[in-house]
């Protein structure tokens, strides 16, 4: 009776957790969207472009310049069907702690709109200045390009480079100023797909 009664409170429990999962699946799908977008809008505001930004996507791959451990999304922003950016992932393969996950913008001209840090590992007080909500420094990357910041200038001021360091850090900004700089050098070799209409390429 006991094996019966704990049989039928385990199937009762598992149709229970089964239909709220189908009832709020929608929503909390939708609100990761939004998430998304809201990220994307701090890279390239809403009012620059006007296609549907999470769906003109394509896949990209690449372990040379952006180390992407598998195929990740690049979002295409458009004005009228004119390319204004495109945003996609680059990681940092040696951060202090570990993978430093980024976000950049990049317009068709090859300059930098913004830098957004998705994810890492650094020490709290320290390497996350590389937070947006922590300090501005991650600003330091707006409108460069390989064009107006020469190889050499892609370094921090210690190291002969453009970029400061942190007090008491430099392993994290040196491995996000060397990511940055992959990603330029990435949409240098693959702009011209970048940009495609086909989603099932992977430059």
């Amino acid at each position: 009776r006991n094996a019966l009664t704990l049989a039928v409170f385990a199937a009762l429990t598992t149709a229970l957790i089964a239909g709220v999962y189908q009832l709020t699946a929608d929503k909390i799908a939708h609100s990761q969207q939004q998430h998304l977008l809201k990220l994307l809008n701090q890279l390239v505001p809403s009012q620059n472009y006007n296609n549907a930004l999470l769906t003109d996507t394509i896949l990209i791959s690449d372990t040379t310049y952006l180390h992407l451990e598998k195929p990740e999304i690049a979002y295409r922003a458009r004005l009228n069907r004119h390319a204004v950016a495109v945003i996609f992932p680059v990681i940092a393969p040696n951060g202090y702690s570990g993978k430093i996950k980024i976000l950049v913008a990049i317009n068709p001209q090859g300059s930098l709109l913004g830098v957004r840090v998705l994810s890492h590992k650094e020490t709290a007080g320290l390497g996350d200045a590389i937070e947006k909500h922590k300090s501005d420094w991650i600003d330091s990357f707006n409108h460069r390009s390989l064009i107006n910041t020469p190889e050499r200038a892609w370094q921090l001021k210690r190291d002969g480079g453009n970029f400061d360091q942190f007090t008491g850090a430099t392993i994290t900004p040196r491995a996000v100023v060397k990511a940055v700089h992959n990603s330029l050098l990435y949409y240098q070799q693959h702009k011209h797909l970048l940009f495609s209409s086909s989603e099932k390429k992977q430059p």
